[in-house]
C-alpha cells in the first residue's frame, strides 16, 4: 500500500526547507504540494522523496571537486599541508579557516568574507547544472594580484570559492522560489556541511538561515530511515523521521553582510552575462 502524505502541518514547514547535499557535487532539492516546472531544475517528480508530493531537484556540478582542484594546483599548496600538518591534523580545510581568521583579523576586518571584496569566481569549472543548464560555461576568477604571497591569495581565492558556491545556491533558490516554491531554510549535510564557513556563508549569502542534523553521517541515517519504514518497524517517514531524526548546529545569517552579498550576486551574475558576451565577440570573424 503507498506511504501515507504528510500532514498539512508537515507539508508546510517540508516546503519551506531546500535539502542541500553538498560533497564533491552539490544537489539542492525541494518539495511542493504542486507540480512546479523551474527552468534548469529537475523534475517535478511525483512522490519521489515524500509521499504525495512533487521533489524538484537543482545541483552544482562542481563544489568540493572546485576546491580541491583549485587548493591542489595551487602554488602554495605544498606550504598549506605542511602547516595543516604541523597544527590541524593535515585537514586542509580547518588550515584554511584559521589562516582566514588570522589574516582577516591582522587587517581589523570585521568578518572573515570581505577578504573577498575585490575576489570574484564564476564556478563554473564544470558547466552549470542549474539553474543555467549550460554544461559550456567556464569558469573564471577576477581579482589576483602580484602583492599578496602566494599562501595569502590562496586563502582569499578559497573564500572567493565559498562565497562563489554560495551565491550559486542564492541563484537556484531564487529561481526555485520564482517559480512557485517558498524556499525560506537550508537543511545542509554532506562533506562539506563540516566546514564551519562553507555553512556561514551559505546562510549570509541566501539571508537564510542554515540548519545541521545532529548525525555526522545524515545521509548514512537517512538509508536507515527508510530501511526502518520500508521493514514496518515505523509506519511511515513522517515517524520515522520524529524518532531518528535530531537537529544539531543551527546558523543565522550575518545581517551585516546582507548588502555585502546583495554586491557579491550582482557582480556573480554579470560575470555570466560577461563570458556570454566574450564568446560572441570571438565567434564573429
Amino acid at each position: 500500500a503507498p506511504a501515507p502524505a504528510p500532514a498539512e502541518s508537515s507539508l508546510a514547514a517540508a516546503s519551506e526547507c531546500l535539502a542541500l547535499i553538498a560533497g564533491s557535487s552539490c544537489c539542492h532539492m525541494a518539495v511542493s504540494a504542486e507540480p512546479l516546472f523551474v527552468r534548469g531544475v529537475w523534475g517535478p517528480y511525483h512522490a519521489a522523496m515524500l509521499p504525495g508530493l512533487w521533489l524538484a531537484e537543482g545541483g552544482q556540478s562542481a563544489a568540493g571537486k572546485l576546491l580541491d582542484h583549485i587548493i591542489h594546483s595551487h602554488r602554495a599548496h605544498a606550504d598549506l599541508a605542511l602547516k595543516a600538518a604541523e597544527s590541524h591534523n593535515n585537514n586542509l580545510f580547518a588550515c584554511l579557516n584559521a589562516l582566514a581568521c588570522d589574516q582577516a583579523a591582522l587587517l581589523n576586518l570585521p568578518h572573515v568574507a570581505l577578504l573577498a571584496e575585490h575576489v570574484h569566481v564564476l564556478p563554473y569549472f564544470h558547466g552549470n547544472r542549474s539553474p543555467l543548464a549550460d554544461p559550456t560555461l567556464v569558469g573564471c576568477i577576477s581579482g589576483l594580484t602580484l602583492s599578496r604571497s602566494p599562501l595569502e591569495e590562496l586563502v582569499i581565492l578559497y573564500i572567493a570559492i565559498l562565497q562563489a558556491l554560495a551565491l550559486g545556491t542564492r541563484h537556484i533558490i531564487e529561481e526555485m522560489n520564482k517559480a512557485g516554491h517558498h524556499i525560506a531554510k537550508l537543511l545542509v549535510c554532506g562533506g562539506l556541511s563540516h566546514n564551519p564557513l562553507y555553512l556561514q556563508f551559505h546562510a549570509d549569502a541566501t539571508g537564510f538561515p542554515a540548519q545541521l542534523p545532529a548525525e555526522h553521517d545524515a545521509v548514512l541515517v537517512g538509508a536507515a530511515m527508510l530501511g526502518a519504514t520500508a521493514s514496518g518497524v515505523f509506519p511511515s517517514l513522517e515517524a520515522v523521521l520524529r524518532a531518528m531524526g535530531r537537529p544539531g548546529k543551527h546558523v543565522e545569517p550575518t545581517k551585516d553582510l546582507a548588502s555585502f552579498y546583495d554586491r557579491k550576486f550582482k557582480v556573480f551574475r554579470r560575470m555570466h552575462a560577461d563570458q556570454l558576451a566574450y564568446r560572441e565577440m570571438m565567434s564573429t570573424r
